[in-house]
């Protein structure tokens, strides 16, 4: 039977307080075996490490939201650095560059998108990238930072398929959730149409951007078979081959398993 890994989900976040254990229960239900919980500031950080112990499945991704940049700091990005030697800590993120929001100045953020991406190299580890509105700058940043040298993960990628191919010659991976679901998604789509499998991951960016028909709910990690299955049928594949292929991806990606 298929199984899949949700690689980008908040389980740390406080929408799942009351009903973690069955948001969970209803994903191995789903054949969901593995999933990659992102802390990205220091309550979720913390949290992410509390679930890594608790539950064997579940691996962390840790690191400094842009969005948040303004309140990083050197000691910050230290305790990230010992954090990350724990052996089920898979990647630094997610990092990069939000020109949507207003709370952290662009140079701020650029700032410690760089110290970040220097860490992934100094930890060999790769790094998980959160893009919106800022593509020039993402892309030039991780080309002038060799990003290369370690690779990483385009987040719930939604740009073109053009940019797409530049990602992976840098030897990121392309992550598609929830949108690529959406009837207006014209350019997830044409990625998901486009990009070979070997390129591609599944998330779900729970607990927000739940795929059709659940958009504007709350979003879960079961939800992550959803996103498989339109995939499969823009690519004109069975779900079972979407699901082997981001499975094999996500655990040589990560080096799980």
């Amino acid at each position: 039977m298929s199984t899949y890994i949700d690689t980008h989900v908040h389980l740390n976040a406080d929408q799942y307080e009351e009903d973690l254990q069955e948001v969970i229960d209803r994903a191995i239900a789903a054949n969901v075996e593995k999933m990659v919980v992102i802390g990205f500031d220091k309550k979720t950080i913390d949290r992410a490490m509390q679930l890594i112990e608790e539950f064997d499945f579940i691996y962390a991704v840790i690191g400094w939201h842009p969005v948040d940049a303004i309140d990083c700091t050197d000691d910050y990005l230290n305790w990230i650095e010992q954090l990350a030697k724990h052996p089920k800590v898979v990647g630094i993120g997610e990092t990069g560059l939000d020109y949507y929001w207003d709370k952290s100045p662009k140079d701020i953020q650029q700032y410690w998108f760089r110290k970040q991406i220097q860490l992934a190299k100094k930890l060999n580890l790769p790094i998980i990238i959160h893009n919106r509105d800022a593509t020039g700058d993402v892309v030039r940043i991780l080309q002038e930072e060799d990003a290369a040298a370690v690779g990483g993960i385009m987040h719930c990628f939604g740009g073109s398929v053009e940019t797409a191919h530049q990602c992976i010659n840098m030897n990121f991976m392309i992550s598609l959730g929830g949108p690529v679901t959406f009837k207006n998604a014209r350019q997830p789509k044409e990625v998901a149409t486009e990009i070979p499998l070997e390129n591609l991951l599944i998330e779900t960016d729970a607990p927000y951007l739940a795929p059709h028909p659940y958009r504007g709910k709350r979003n879960e990690p079961a939800y992550v078979t959803l996103v498989a299955e339109e995939i499969a049928r823009l690519k004109e594949l069975s779900v079972e081959e979407v699901a082997l292929k981001t499975t094999e991806n996500a655990k040589r990606f990560f080096k799980i398993d």
